[in-house]
């Protein structure tokens, strides 16, 4: 290696691949690592150096050794050194991709056409163009049998068909994200792991507003039917997520927690629901009432009264 690159050529060679490995090994964010890292910065500055001492102590080692040895040696020493590498397979490979014949060969192509003097070689096709031809020929033959004989799909169906495989990977990758779930996606959790994660951080960032068992301080009370911005996990994930009212109301807890987390103790205040807490807090806001249950409640009858009169009120108007 020392006789193909000089020292001018290895010592940025060996700094800047170090200093790359490093770039790509330390996770130092947007800025480069010897920037976030000002260790880092020293310790390239040391590696450099050593690999100046290196070729300093290499090529003073080679001057003594060199000094020490008869002319006879020293001659041999400097044609090993200063010996070129050949790379004949590329220039024999480049000869039969061309296919040319040598100068002294060239009467036996010589042709009979003589004009003025200027005569024609019957030299053949370059071999690399032959093969160019019929590579061709052959992707020429598969694509007429594909697309023609065996209709395989164009670009427009394989577009298709890679969007509805790309949202069913999409789903698929919904079902085990969990942060990617938000006010108008987000379910009850059920699972037993869910519920405790989410007394956790209810008891790490609630208690202080609503008390322990829920029955509220500053805040309002969670075991009541009453709910000042709604009730159910739609109501709960936003006013967590978002705040409470202006002025007076919760701070928004999207900076804080992640929406995995958001949903977990979403879903426990929900399972304080009829809870008898210690303290309760006279009740605030509305009573709650999903609407699956107002639906639920009202006879079938009277829905298509109501429908039927929402209809002819629409008619009737200008």
């Amino acid at each position: 290696m020392r006789n193909l690159f000089p020292s001018y050529i290895r010592v940025p060679l060996v700094f800047f691949t170090i200093f790359g490995l490093i770039e790509f090994f330390m996770d130092s964010g947007e800025k480069p690592a010897f920037i976030e890292y000002p260790i880092i910065m020293l310790f390239l500055v040391l590696v450099f150096l050593i690999i100046i001492a290196i070729e300093v102590i290499i090529a003073a080692l080679e001057n003594i050794m060199f000094q020490s040895l008869d002319e006879a040696a020293k001659t041999r020493y400097l044609a090993s050194k200063y010996k070129t590498i050949k790379f004949t397979w590329l220039s024999n490979t480049y000869k039969k991709l061309v296919g040319t014949k040598p100068l002294e060969k060239e009467h036996e192509l010589i042709l009979d056409h003589n004009y003025d003097g200027i005569r024609e070689l019957d030299n053949d096709l370059p071999p690399w163009w032959l093969y160019g031809f019929y590579a061709t020929i052959i992707f020429g033959a598969i694509y007429l049998a594909r697309f023609h004989i065996f209709n395989g799909d164009n670009q427009y169906e394989e577009l298709e068909s890679a969007y509805a495989q790309a949202k069913i990977e999409l789903e698929e990758y919904k079902k085990t994200a969990k942060d990617l779930v938000d006010y108008n996606t987000v379910t009850v959790l059920a699972d037993a792991a869910d519920i405790s994660s989410g007394k956790t951080i209810f008891e790490a960032n609630c208690v202080a507003c609503h008390m322990a068992d829920g029955g509220g301080g500053i805040g309002p009370n969670l075991t009541d039917k009453y709910w000042i911005l709604g009730g159910g996990i739609k109501n709960v994930f936003r006013t967590i997520s978002e705040g409470g009212r202006d002025g007076k109301g919760m701070i928004a807890w999207k900076q804080s927690l992640k929406p995995s987390e958001m949903a977990q103790v979403s879903s426990y205040v929900l399972t304080l629901q009829g809870n008898t807490p210690a303290k309760p807090k006279d009740p605030e806001g509305d009573i709650w009432v999903a609407e699956e249950a107002v639906k639920s409640e009202i006879p079938t009858e009277a829905m298509e009264v109501i429908t039927d009169s929402i209809i002819s009120i629409e008619n009737e108007t200008p």
